[in-house]
């Protein structure tokens, strides 16, 4: 296993304020499990998990809630012992409303006691045992939309992964939680790591962490020291999206994904640290995924830390453990500040994609009004995807979504560096976003009169 840096750097990004020293080196503290969870069944890209428990059953900690309901989906499991007190629509972080199981915790169960799986051994399971246990602990991405990780991990049979990407460059500004599980747990990431190399056929491990996160490329060069095969730690510059996927794939293996492709198009899987870790649980422990690390940051709350937390926990009970709010909080935002979401209040429950929680006041956040078009062409410099945001959010604004389409817009990530550059503060990305979803109804529609009239 060696070091290098990378060789190549994809056109475009931009270099914000990082704000990561706020919580970089606070250690991973543990929460207490809360009096009450809402976990919800859609916390997964795909269809959302079909409910299992119905009001009053009394549930196990590690019990399958909620079983997957279809090949884009993910099993859900209670991530504490207690009682369904209500199952209810409630709203995710972007709006989007799911049912929930609200479970009423016992105060007097162990925090050991769990409903575990069998443990496996990584080097003698088989493939397929390897692959059913990942499915079967409800593991999904963990760094950006939450894919279901068993069907990542089993790609067509026409298309072979080459190289196993991990992606611990965690970009996104003020958040640390996959640095942190990189200084603290890099050796379970490497199990997550060798059961990946297994199910996938042995390919090539690259291991991709930005450069501004020096502990982190140190324990992970230590936990992977006698590793076998090729394997090497890529160190990128440090530059927003550098995680985004089909960014890293080019700067570690100088490999361009195709409009409208996914990674495997070109022979790579790309999956996050934190997901690695997920799996580690699963084979050697038999631990379901029902807790995950959360920064709890910004200059609005009194204790910033990195936060392990159960699946369900409300933002108001994260807050609450890092000593509340201080000073005049103007914006909470679920996520980064790049991508994530401004959230109207903290009854919000956490699932397994939410790495961060930013609370700002009035010294980080300031009221703009967005203003016409100049043409200083920042956001063609900014994006990282090649595109002419300019034109894309003016036709937009002018309700020509066919011209947007035309342009690409369908090809946007929604990294935000277009928005983050522009002076006229015009809201580019959300523009964008509008986009794609009056593309995405209108492609529906069609795909269902078509299977209509079929």
């Amino acid at each position: 296993m060696k070091t290098v840096k990378s060789p190549f750097q994809f056109p475009g990004g931009v270099h914000p304020r990082y704000h990561k020293d706020l919580t970089e080196e606070e250690p991973i503290a543990e929460l207490p499990t809360p009096a009450t969870l809402a976990i919800s069944m859609s916390q997964h890209l795909g269809a959302p998990a079909k409910c299992l428990v119905k009001v009053g059953d009394h549930v196990d900690k590690g019990q399958l809630i909620g079983e997957k309901n279809g090949f884009i989906s993910a099993n859900v499991h209670a991530s504490a012992s207690g009682t369904v007190k209500a199952i209810e629509k409630r709203s995710g972080p972007t709006g989007m409303m799911a049912d929930a199981v609200i479970l009423t915790t016992d105060p007097d169960a162990s925090p050991e006691s769990i409903t575990a799986m069998p443990p496996l051994d990584w080097e003698k399971a088989s493939r397929e045992e390897l692959l059913a246990r990942v499915e079967a602990a409800g593991i999904c991405g963990m760094g950006g939309a939450g894919f279901p990780t068993s069907v990542k991990l089993n790609p067509p049979p026409d298309k072979h992964c080459e190289f196993l990407i991990l992606n611990g460059a965690e970009c996104e500004p003020y958040l640390t939680a996959d640095c942190r599980m990189m200084t603290e747990h890099a050796d379970r990431i490497r199990i997550g790591v060798e059961t990946m190399r297994r199910i996938l056929g042995g390919p090539t491990v690259r291991i991709a962490i930005e450069n501004n996160k020096p502990g982190a490329i140190a324990a992970m060069e230590k936990a992977f020291a006698n590793v076998s095969g090729d394997v090497e730690i890529v160190v990128l510059p440090t530059l927003y999206p550098q995680g985004s996927e089909k960014h890293q794939i080019y700067a570690t293996v100088g490999r361009v994904v195709p409009d409208g492709a996914l990674p495997i198009a070109v022979g790579c899987v790309v999956e996050n640290v934190g997901t690695a870790a997920a799996i580690a649980d699963a084979v050697d422990r038999g631990l379901p995924l029902i807790r995950r690390v959360t920064t709890v940051t910004g200059d609005g709350i009194a204790e910033p830390k990195n936060v392990r937390a159960p699946i369900g926990t409300s933002y108001a009970d994260l807050a609450a453990f890092c000593g509340g709010e201080r000073g005049n909080v103007r914006k909470v935002i679920s996520g980064g500040p790049m991508m994530g979401f401004t959230v109207p209040g903290l009854d919000i429950a956490t699932t397994k994609t939410t790495s961060g929680l930013l609370f700002l006041t009035d010294a980080s956040v300031f009221q703009y009004s967005s203003n016409p078009c100049i043409g200083c062409g920042r956001c063609l410099r900014a994006c990282p995807m090649g595109l002419d945001p300019s034109a894309i959010s003016c036709a937009v604004e002018a309700g020509d979504v066919a011209d947007a389409e035309a342009r690409g817009v369908m090809n946007c990530i929604e990294c935000g560096a277009c928005s983050f550059g522009c002076p006229a503060y015009r809201s580019i990305t959300h523009f964008c976003r509008r986009a794609k979803i009056s593309i995405r109804a209108r492609l529906a529609a069609e795909k269902a009169k078509a299977a209509k009239k079929g």
